[in-house]
C-alpha cells in the first residue's frame, strides 16, 4: 500500500499510522536529521489523531523552551534584584554520585548515569527547576514509545526523582521535584516462574557435565544448591570449599557484588552435580573470581549471565521456567522430603525465624547436609537393587 498522508503531520503506512514533521531550522540543530519519522502505534485514524495533536503540542512547547533558553537576557543591573539559577540535571547527578556512590559498585552509577542520558535525550539537559509535570509525562510516554516495559520506566523515573531531591535539599533551593508524582500505568501481567520438572533437572544436569565448560559450570552449581544467580555469578575461588569437613559455599557480599538480603549471607553445603560443579570450577579457574566471565572488580554482570544461560536453557525446559526456576525447584524438592522449614530457610538464604538460628555453625552444616544428600536426584532416580536368589544363597 503507497504511503498516504491524512493531515499535516499523520501519515499512514501500510495501515500503520507514523508521525511525520518537520523540524523548524532554529532548533534543528538539536537534533541528528532535519525530520522526525516515528510510529504512532495505531491503525485508527482517530487515535493517531488524537496522539499526533499531543505530540505536536509537546513538541512546540519544548521547541519555545529550546528558544527562550537561547534568547539573549540583558542583565539586570545590580541591585534590582537576583535571578536564581537552579543547577543542571548533569550537575545534580554528579553531586548525587560523589555524595551516595562512595562505596557503591558501578551498577549504581551506572544506573544514574543511563537516567539522565534518557533525560537529556527526550528533554535536554536543563536546569532541575525548568522541567515541568507535563515534562515528566512527555518523557514517561517516550520512554514507552521507545519499546521499554513499565517496570524499566518506574525504574528511570526512580533513578531521576532522588538526584533532583537530593540537590533541592542539599543546596536548599525553593523549586519541586517535576518527576515525583508522575503517573504511572499498572505493571504489566508478569508468567509465573514455575518450577522445573526432577528429571528435567536430571537431564539438564547429565548435559552439563557432557559439556563441561564455564556455562554449564555456572548451571549446575545453581541446580543443586538453590542460589541466586547473582550470588552464584559473583563467587570467588576464596568461596569454595571443599576440604572442610562439609564441602560448602560461603556466600557472602563482596566490592564487586552485593547480597539481596542480610539473610542472604548463608553457607550451603555441596551436593550431587553442585559438588561436581565446584570441583571442576577449581580445577579449571585460573582467576580468582569462579566465573571470570561475568565478574570482575568492578561489577558481577548477572543481567548478561541471566540471557545467555535462558537462551541455552530455553529450549530444555518448559514455558516460564528460567535459570532462577531452578531455585524454587529445590525448595519444592526438599519440601517433598519433609525437610523443616528453618533449614529450607537457611539452604535457600530466606528471611529466618524459627529455632534453626541456635545451631552452632559445625551442627547447622551438618544438619543441612543430611537433608540435602536426600534430595539428589542421580541418587532417587535410580532404579531400587532387586536381590536374586543367587544373593541370598550367597549371602546365606
Amino acid at each position: 500500500m503507497r504511503n498516504k498522508l491524512q493531515n499535516k503531520y499523520v501519515l499512514n503506512r501500510d495501515g500503520v499510522y507514523y508521525y511525520v514533521r518537520r523540524i523548524p531550522k532554529d532548533v534543528v540543530k538539536h537534533y541528528p536529521r532535519n525530520r522526525l519519522y516515528f510510529s504512532l502505534r495505531t491503525k485508527s485514524l482517530t487515535s493517531a489523531h488524537k496522539a499526533a495533536q499531543s505530540v505536536t503540542q509537546k513538541l512546540d512547547e519544548y521547541w519555545i523552551g529550546i528558544r527562550l533558553k537561547n534568547l539573549m537576557i540583558p542583565q539586570l543591573p545590580a541591585g534590582y534584584g537576583i535571578i536564581s539559577d537552579t543547577p543542571k540535571l548533569s550537575e545534580a547527578r554528579e553531586h548525587y554520585l560523589h555524595l551516595k556512590g562512595s562505596g557503591k559498585n558501578k551498577a549504581f552509577s551506572q544506573t544514574a548515569e543511563r537516567a539522565v542520558a534518557y533525560v537529556t535525550e527526550a528533554l535536554g539537559d536543563r536546569r532541575i527547576s525548568a522541567y515541568s509535570s507535563s515534562d515528566a509525562a512527555y518523557f514517561r510516554d517516550w520512554l514507552m514509545q521507545r519499546g521499554l516495559s513499565v517496570d524499566t520506566v518506574r525504574r528511570t523515573f526512580a533513578a531521576v526523582r532522588p538526584m533532583i531531591n537530593l540537590c533541592i535539599s542539599e543546596k536548599g533551593l525553593d523549586c519541586t521535584n517535576a518527576f515525583a508524582n508522575t503517573f504511572m500505568p499498572e505493571r504489566e501481567g508478569r508468567p509465573s516462574r514455575n518450577p522445573i520438572p526432577n528429571e528435567i533437572i536430571l537431564s539438564i544436569q547429565k548435559e552439563c557435565r557432557e559439556i563441561d565448560d564455564d556455562l554449564r559450570h555456572l548451571i549446575a552449581l545453581i541446580s543443586d544448591s538453590g542460589m541466586r544467580l547473582s550470588e552464584a555469578a559473583g563467587l570467588m575461588i576464596s568461596d569454595i570449599h571443599l576440604d572442610d569437613y562439609v564441602p560448602h559455599l560461603s556466600v557472602k557480599a563482596h566490592p564487586h557484588r552485593r547480597l539481596k538480603t542480610q539473610d542472604s549471607e548463608r553457607d550451603i553445603p555441596l551436593v550431587g552435580t553442585s559438588l561436581w560443579a565446584a570441583e571442576r570450577i577449581i580445577e579449571t579457574t585460573t582467576s580468582r573470581f569462579a566465573f571470570p566471565r561475568y565478574s570482575n572488580d568492578d561489577l558481577c554482570n548477572s543481567n548478561s549471565a541471566s540471557a545467555s544461560l535462558n537462551k541455552w536453557l530455553k529450549l530444555r525446559v518448559p514455558d516460564n521456567c528460567v535459570v532462577h526456576s531452578f531455585r524454587h525447584s529445590l525448595r519444592d524438592r526438599l519440601r517433598q522430603i519433609g525437610c523443616p522449614i528453618d533449614i529450607i530457610d537457611q539452604i535457600g538464604g530466606w528471611a529466618i525465624t524459627s529455632v534453626g538460628e541456635r545451631y552452632g555453625n559445625r551442627e547447622r552444616k551438618a544438619v543441612m547436609i543430611s537433608w540435602m544428600k536426600r534430595i539428589v536426584l542421580e541418587e532417587q532416580l535410580k532404579p531400587p537393587q532387586v536381590k536374586t536368589s543367587h544373593d541370598v544363597l550367597t549371602n546365606q
